[in-house]
């Protein structure tokens, strides 16, 4: 063992070690948080110069990048994603000129930066300036120009964040669970395929009298459909949601309640590997497919982005079903890495609708009245997520610096 006789060292000296083994510590600390981030480097702030004509946006990195402009500005936001380089942290505040506000976040080892607009501006250009001239750190620059137009997302008409882009009215997938050849789970007096079937007809029924939707099924008989072909039918529909209906089954009759299943971080990076198999993934997923490394940054966005809506969806389902005196499970909401929550561009849940071991809640699956009580809370939990605001899609700001390059 190692003795250090501190007598022999004078007070300067000791302070000196003391601080030498602190600012180590602090490297370690600082490398491992890279190493973790999958990020060579990271950014260090965000300043702004200009005025409300032309506005420059400086970004300080202390390593090299490539930006991929995912949004131009037309929606009211410019969006950049950044390889190589991620926040430490969260990093937003407020703006100048053209800029409102701005948000920083991590997307996979990497950055995207969201430039929410002020009023109607474009990219004038984008260029990275290395170290030199006294500046020891990287910085990329986005110069903004005033277009003297009204973003998009800023005219009166324009959808709700949480409304679809398009026209047409929302497409909800429904998937009955089983079927087939694969029963399910057993009751005392029927299968999981069967009640899935029949609850999944029932909202059909209930979200098309509404007017609002337009709805499909991934079955509607007594047959089987592949777990992956399920996902796929919802993807190639361009869906907005996608609601797989389930039975639970457990070993003890006294346990009953519904739950609801979202995609656990595990099951993302399932998915990240499913559809990133094949060599025309990027095209697959709408990706521009000119640089793979930014393809996956956009990947993990829409990811992250399905995931906060899928978890959306489940919370107003829940206060739905929580509403109508459904029984729920004590832990109502749970993630896993289930086949059918893989699609990384549309929200989905699983919706386990009760215990068909319960004698309760098979009663409940196979009650016409029943049925039709439950799968009116869970189109009423649709309605609701369609009119919440997209609060967690919103930036917060707090403040900001400003500066030239």
């Amino acid at each position: 063992m190692l003795r250090l006789d501190l007598s022999r060292w004078g007070a300067r000296e000791w302070t000196m070690t003391a601080l030498a083994f602190v600012v180590f510590c602090f490297g370690v600390l600082a490398a491992g948080r890279g190493l973790a981030s999958g990020a060579a480097g990271e950014v260090l702030r965000l300043r702004f110069g200009g005025d409300a004509e032309r506005t420059r946006v400086v970004v300080d990195l202390d390593h090299s990048t490539r930006g991929q402009v995912v949004s131009d500005g037309t929606d009211g936001h410019v969006v950049v994603a950044l390889t190589g380089v991620a926040p430490h942290g969260r990093m937003d505040g407020d703006g100048l000129g053209l800029v409102r506000g701005y948000q920083v976040s991590s997307a996979g080892g990497a950055s995207r930066l969201e430039l929410t607009l002020a009023t109607g501006a474009e990219i004038e250009r984008r260029f990275l300036l290395p170290p030199g001239d006294g500046v020891d750190h990287f910085r990329y620059v986005i110069d903004l120009r005033s277009t003297g137009r009204v973003p998009v997302a800023r005219r009166p008409a324009a959808p709700s964040p949480r409304a679809p882009a398009r026209a047409e009215r929302p497409l909800i997938v429904i998937d009955a669970g089983h079927g087939g050849h694969d029963p399910g789970a057993h009751g005392s007096r029927s299968n999981e395929s069967a009640v899935t079937l029949a609850a999944a007809l029932m909202l059909k029924s209930e979200l098309e009298r509404t007017g609002r939707y337009r709805v499909r099924l991934t079955r509607d008989n007594d047959t089987y459909v592949g777990l992956y072909r399920r996902v796929a039918i919802a993807r190639t529909a361009d869906a907005d949601l996608f609601i797989s209906l389930h039975a639970d089954a457990g070993s003890d009759p006294a346990t009953r309640g519904a739950s609801i299943y979202t995609l656990s971080e595990q099951g993302a990076g399932r998915a990240v590997r499913e559809f990133t198999r094949s060599d025309n993934w990027h095209r697959d997923l709408r990706l521009p497919g000119r640089d793979p490394s930014v393809d996956r940054i956009l990947l993990d966005m829409t990811q992250r982005t399905t995931q906060n809506r899928s978890a959306q969806l489940a919370r107003t389902l829940l206060g739905g079903l929580e509403a109508a005196d459904h029984p729920l499970l004590r832990r109502s909401h749970r993630d896993a890495g289930l086949a059918v929550l893989l699609a990384p561009d549309v929200p989905a849940v699983l919706l386990e609708m009760g215990f068909i071991t319960n004698p309760e809640d098979e009663h409940i699956l196979n009650d016409d009245r029943a049925r039709r009580r439950l799968m009116q809370a869970v189109a009423g939990g649709i309605d609701q997520y369609f009119r919440a605001p997209a609060a967690n899609m919103q930036m917060a700001s707090t403040t900001g610096a400003s500066g030239q390059p």
